[in-house]
């Protein structure tokens, strides 16, 4: 076999491989209804369910499926412990350039968060969002499980529903 030839097969080989592990590593995605939000004035997460659900008023209007932090059991407490935090916060940013499609910040670390942290002697680490899939992956692809480093990832049809329909302060409550 040619040098060439072993380089061709190589790359097949590559090709092949990664395509198996990004079947077992993602999974479809569920499609958002049509019609889009016309407001969204609350965000509750169940941590649970794994589901978040968005509010006009006091009227449910979708609920989607969530990824968390990877160690998702129980309230963020430090940097690195993989939580997702629970309680209430407000949506206190929004970035159109994130690294994953599209984000909405939650005003964590809150006061009591970070005396607890001051008090512990530990970073009780910050920059939570929900945002949605990595910008590398295509709309069609979800990371399968939890994922985050704390955050709450939705599909990148949801991101956008939920960005375009979310003002600054809209509360969010995290369940657990």
């Amino acid at each position: 076999m040619t040098g060439w030839a072993r380089l061709l097969s190589l790359i097949a080989l590559l090709a092949v491989v990664t395509a198996a592990a990004l079947m077992f590593w993602l999974k479809p995605v569920e499609p958002v209804p049509e019609g889009g939000l016309a407001s969204v004035s609350r965000i509750v997460v169940e941590k649970s369910a794994r589901r978040m659900t968005v509010y006009d008023g006091t009227v449910a209007q979708r609920s989607y499926p969530i990824a968390l932090g990877f160690s998702p059991e129980g309230d963020k407490l430090r940097e690195g412990d993989g939580r997702t935090p629970e309680g209430l916060f407000r949506i206190d940013r929004k970035n159109p350039g994130s690294a994953f499609t599209l984000s909405l910040g939650l005003d964590y670390p809150q006061a009591e968060d970070r005396a607890r942290a001051k008090a512990g002697g530990y970073d009780p680490g910050g920059d939570i969002i929900i945002h949605g899939q990595p910008n590398a992956m295509p709309d069609e692809a979800q990371i399968m499980g939890d994922w985050t480093a704390g955050c709450i990832a939705v599909s990148n049809a949801a991101i956008r529903e939920i960005f375009a329909a979310t003002e600054l302060g809209t509360v969010v409550e995290v369940r657990p």
